[in-house]
């Protein structure tokens, strides 16, 4: 029996490595290094294209509890990324590349998995598959899916933010302090006097911006909204977003900065730094006049641009069950950004789930369901369940949690108590694995 797996990003990697680790044999299909989404540039797989951050690890943060969840389930992501981690205060950032060079030694090691550098232009619902094609999923195959569930189908776009060099950053004028005063010090900061902010500003919201085919009807994911298009909400929504300077006083003179422009370590070495939330989709003339108006960065040398892609998605609830499979295509399961969770950690999340219940399927076992009572679950049955409205991707959050039974008034105190209790439920959920 051999399951093919369509896509070497997070949730592909990840179903593969949860299929083949019991017994169950994997063609994982990747169309890189032959071709190549505007987004991507690495050959290896498990590329992160937008931020090299998994965001926070604290149990208080949905997030932090759901890359528990996958730490105590045996997660391959998981372990590659805290291999790989750098500093970042209270979040999860790794070294972008070393991170996919790992994942993908680790996975082109394994005895049940076969790497196959090839573009599926198709779906064949004879055949067992899992759908992990992402984002960024190619025109011809995009079209076979469209065909394959009928016009249930939807799409927006997304955006990745700019890599500079570390030493091209002026620390005359920028200082290092962590992320709203929280963690150590791993952030670079860019302090903004309200002229300045002014100024940028303007600049920012009158840059030219590049062609996106099909872009002009879209919506853009507000999770991860180009800066340009934020900031032409209103003045202040940048000084309430990525340029929030709570907890950032300036070391030099004790001040608290009208904005802040933060920058992440990118890599292992530390000798790049991406800029805090600002993806774009302006021109990379426009990008490098209008964030060298940034002060530190006024000589910044960009090693990436900020790129504007289409990201896809289905219509889950109307096609999908709880377990990440096709309700009228048993064979075929979908995982990862293209079934409407968005983020890395949710998007390895839908893999590995989807990867352990095609597993089930095929050794005549009862699927898992990781019920609403975890992070894993929660993000199962929001994509198969829906919520009123348009169905829009989502990154995992307390809200799809069930609540406690009883009442916490304080909400850290709260978001500790649901998490102790969804690893409770991991610890039951892991005997039936």
């Amino acid at each position: 029996m051999i399951v093919k797996v369509i896509g070497g990003g997070l949730a592909g990697c990840e179903a593969a490595w949860q299929l083949a680790k019991r017994g169950i044999h994997v063609k994982l299909y990747d169309m890189k290094p032959h071709k190549f989404s505007p987004a991507h540039n690495l050959p290896s797989l498990c590329e992160l294209v937008c931020s090299n951050s998994l965001r926070s690890d604290m149990l208080e943060n949905a997030v932090g509890l759901l890359k528990q969840e996958m730490r105590e389930l045996g997660s391959l992501v998981m372990e590659c990324a805290d291999a790989t981690r750098l500093p970042a205060g209270g979040a999860l950032a790794v070294d972008r590349v070393g991170f996919s060079k790992l994942v993908t030694a680790k996975v082109a090691e394994h005895e049940n998995i076969e790497i196959v550098n090839e573009e599926i232009e198709s779906i064949d619902p004879d055949e067992y598959t899992i759908v992990a094609s992402g984002p960024l999923t190619s025109d011809s195959l995009y079209e076979s899916i469209r065909e394959f569930l009928g016009d249930k189908y939807l799409h927006f776009f997304d955006a990745a933010a700019p890599i500079v060099t570390t030493e091209s950053i002026d620390m005359t004028k920028a200082y290092r302090a962590s992320r709203y005063g929280r963690g150590t010090d791993d952030y670079i900061n860019c302090p903004m006097t309200e002229d300045e902010y002014n100024a940028f500003y303007e600049e920012l919201i009158n840059a030219e911006l590049a062609e996106v085919h099909g872009a002009d009807n879209k919506t853009v994911f507000e999770g991860c909204m180009p800066v340009e298009t934020m900031a032409k909400r209103g003045k202040d929504t940048l000084l309430f977003g990525p340029l929030k300077p709570v907890g950032l006083e300036n070391p030099k003179d004790g001040t608290l900065p009208h904005a802040v422009v933060q920058l992440r370590q990118d890599n292992k070495d530390g000798t790049l730094y991406n800029i805090v939330g600002f993806q774009t989709h302006l021109k990379f003339g426009e990008q490098k006049r209008v964030f060298s108006m940034i002060p530190g960065l006024e000589n910044a040398e960009f090693v990436r641009y900020g790129v504007m892609h289409r990201n896809t998605f289905i219509n889950s609830p109307q096609l999908l069950n709880k377990y990440y499979q096709v309700i009228n295509s048993p064979k075929t399961f979908f995982a990862g950004q293209i079934t409407g969770v968005e983020g890395y950690v949710e998007s390895a999340s839908s893999g590995m789930a989807a990867g352990i219940n095609m597993a089930k399927m095929l050794l005549g076992e009862d699927m898992v369901d990781f019920t609403r009572l975890t992070a894993t679950g929660g993000l199962a049955h929001y994509i198969s369940e829906g919520s009123t409205g348009d169905f829009q991707p989502m990154n995992v959050t307390f809200g799809i949690i069930d609540p406690l039974e009883k009442r916490v008034r304080k909400k850290r105190e709260k978001n500790a108590l649901i998490s102790q209790r969804a690893l409770e439920k991991i610890e039951e959920i892991k005997k039936q694995l």
